[in-house]
């Protein structure tokens, strides 16, 4: 069974950064992507990046320029730069995990952001 532990959340001042950090245990099939979503008090999840096992990239417009995903295949490790942080950016954030051309996905149990303004 995989399971997916966040870390790295906190509060932050506007303009600041925080790295947030996804270890899974257990491994996971490929080809798969990992990433990380946000989930704002009376708002849908939303995806934040993405990252498959091959290095590929996704962010949506609003993170885009600000955010930066990685990972580290070798520790099963994903990881999330955020700078220049907006209090918009406040939510919890889960770490994801997906098995391409699979239902087959796994999630962290979210890690707190917070940014002041």
């Amino acid at each position: 069974q995989v399971q997916l532990v966040e870390s790295g959340g906190g509060l932050v001042q506007a303009g600041g950064s925080l790295r947030l950090s996804c270890a899974a245990s257990g491994s996971i099939f490929r080809p798969n992507a990992m990433g990380w979503y946000r989930q704002a008090p009376g708002k849908q999840r939303e995806l934040v990046a993405r990252i498959t096992d091959i290095g590929t990239t996704s962010y949506p417009d609003s993170v885009k320029g600000r955010f930066t995903i990685s990972r580290d295949n070798a520790k099963n490790t994903v990881y999330l730069q955020m700078n220049s942080l907006k209090p918009e950016d406040t939510a919890v954030y889960y770490c994801n995990a997906w098995v391409v051309g699979t239902t087959t996905a796994y999630w962290g149990q979210g890690t707190q952001v917070t940014v002041s303004s």
